[in-house]
């Protein structure tokens, strides 16, 4: 077979990604005040150690109104550039590009962290800005019976937070970020505006499906004003929901999205509502790629699929059948921060170590010139042969 897609190199813009191997935005509520802590360098630190392409900072909030609960990373202001550029040298030390997601939770702020169960925050002592941490949305509708019911943004509202994404742009740049991605997914500001089901404006923001569109439009105007040139720029969209958004609608989006600079679609599901749009069908390995198949092709776009995509040779298939660009490795590179690594191991990659660091690669090959760690194991079979088994 010739090279392996998953390790070939692919330019975007200014910029090549060493692989296809993204590591997508995973929210760690860790941040204190909007600020990151270690827990974050380590935590993008040991992906882009691992050997990804890009490590992509989880959502990183525009607006403190916006943060979806306690821990949220900010943006919103210039004293976040500082800390932020802490994660950004640490990743591009370990060769990976470093890329952050920027967010606003719109009336699904105010949450409670997931393990804490789902549904709104309870007022604390400890929640010093409660009033100022407002939910807001396009219309005063509630996310569901047990949400809150949001302020509705006015005209001027809406205007100033597309500018607040595209001052969180410059910002980004300012830390170093090689990538930046727009979070339109997942029942959040950006989806709410596109979804019939929560917006229901009757000015330029509400109504037909262009005028639906037209938030994200400007944010992404707005953000590439701000946002060079030579860097790429994403968008994530939830492109099939429950709620009257599916492929078709986030096909036509991205046509009109691409010629205003954004490269790729990370093509995800859901979140408008609580039923999950795959919930009654089955869940199996790469259950959402057909999504990004879908965009790619009707859209001519470049795509990142994401979903249940656990194994190297998973990953390959899809890049090579033509269903995406990028292949994003979420919870399974949690279970196993080195899967490029391990990837590489398992299809053969010629020179599988070169994508990490020395302090790994080094041993590790040391180790596999002699016959060790690269095959089916034999181990049992080696303690026989010492007598020790009997």
């Amino acid at each position: 077979m010739s090279e392996m897609l998953l390790f070939s190199p692919l330019a975007i813009r200014g910029l090549e990604l060493r692989n296809r191997i993204v590591v997508p935005p995973m929210h760690q509520y860790s941040a204190v005040k909007g600020f990151p802590t270690d827990w974050h360098v380590m935590n993008a630190g040991k992906f882009a150690a691992g050997g990804a392409g890009l490590v992509v900072v989880e959502s990183t909030k525009v607006e403190r109104r916006g943060c979806g609960t306690l821990g949220d990373l900010g943006i919103w202001d210039d004293v976040f550039v500082e800390p932020l550029k802490r994660l950004v040298k640490f990743i591009k030390q370990q060769s990976s590009l470093a890329g952050i997601q920027l967010g606003h939770s719109g009336r699904k702020a105010r949450a409670r962290r997931p393990w804490e169960g789902d549904g709104p925050l309870q007022r604390t002592a400890e929640i010093e800005d409660w009033d100022a941490w407002a939910p807001v949305a396009p219309s005063a509708l509630a996310h569901s019976e047990k949400w809150p019911v949001p302020k509705a943004l006015d005209r001027q509202e809406v205007k100033d937070v597309v500018q607040a994404w595209g001052s969180a742009a410059r910002r980004a740049h300012e830390a170093g970020f090689d990538v930046l991605e727009l979070h339109g997914a997942h029942g959040y500001l950006v989806h709410q505006f596109l979804s019939e089901r929560s917006n229901q404006r009757t000015d330029e923001y509400g109504g037909s499906e262009l005028n639906r569109m037209r938030f994200i439009t400007e944010i992404t105007e707005a953000v590439r004003t701000h946002w060079p040139d030579d860097k790429p720029l994403f968008v994530r969209l939830s492109v099939e929901d429950n709620a009257g958004w599916g492929p078709g609608q986030s096909a036509r989006l991205a046509k009109i999205l691409k010629p205003k600079g954004v490269d790729v679609i990370d093509c995800s599901s859901g979140g408008i509502t609580d039923q999950a749009p795959i919930l009654g069908k089955e869940i199996r390995y790469s259950y959402q790629v057909p999504l990004a198949e879908y965009v790619r092709r009707n859209a001519d776009i470049m795509t990142m699929a994401v979903g249940l995509i656990i194994h190297g040779d998973q990953a390959e298939q899809i890049l090579r059948e033509g269903h995406a660009d990028l292949i994003a490795v979420g919870r399974e590179i949690l279970n196993n921060p080195n899967w490029p690594m391990d990837a590489a191991l398992k299809l053969g990659i010629e020179g599988p170590f070169r994508n990490v660091p020395p302090q790994f690669g080094y041993w590790l090959g040391t180790r596999a010139k002699r016959g060790f760690g690269t095959q089916p194991s034999t181990w049992q079979s080696g303690l026989k042969d010492t007598g020790k088994v009997s």
